[in-house]
């Protein structure tokens, strides 16, 4: 899934040590614009890099997976980045080119003066 958002919050740094080694996770608010906007908590984990790049007011493209687990009868829902792009700024291309003329009136052709005969060159 992918969105746009606006970087609200970066919320500090956890680390830790598993099984499978040390992990790095770092929780990013962002800003959903439209008329009612809302705020999604997104996970960077083990991208210490993408996170820390991030800045907090500009616009990001977020390409995230959503996956929800249970606990105790509980439901948990994570939502994690797996690639952030700064959103790219269109320039106006259209608004540079000027307006066309207005056309003329179209001009007057003398009228032959035989009319000349049709001719029908079709094989059918």
């Amino acid at each position: 899934m992918e969105f746009e958002g606006i970087v609200y919050k970066k919320l500090p740094v956890t680390k830790g040590v598993s099984a499978r080694g040390e992990w790095q996770r770092q929780d990013v608010v962002f800003e959903l614009p439209g008329e009612f906007s809302r705020k999604v908590c997104v996970t960077f984990f083990n991208k210490p890099t993408d996170a820390e790049s991030l800045k907090e007011g500009q616009t990001y493209i977020v390409s995230v997976n959503i996956e929800s687990r249970e606990y105790n009868g509980k439901w948990y829902t994570d939502v994690r980045a797996w690639r952030v792009q700064p959103k790219q700024v269109e320039a106006p291309a259209a608004a540079d080119m000027p307006d066309m003329p207005p056309f003329g009136e179209e001009p007057a052709y003398a009228a032959p003066a035989q009319p000349m005969a049709e001719v029908d060159d079709l094989p059918f």
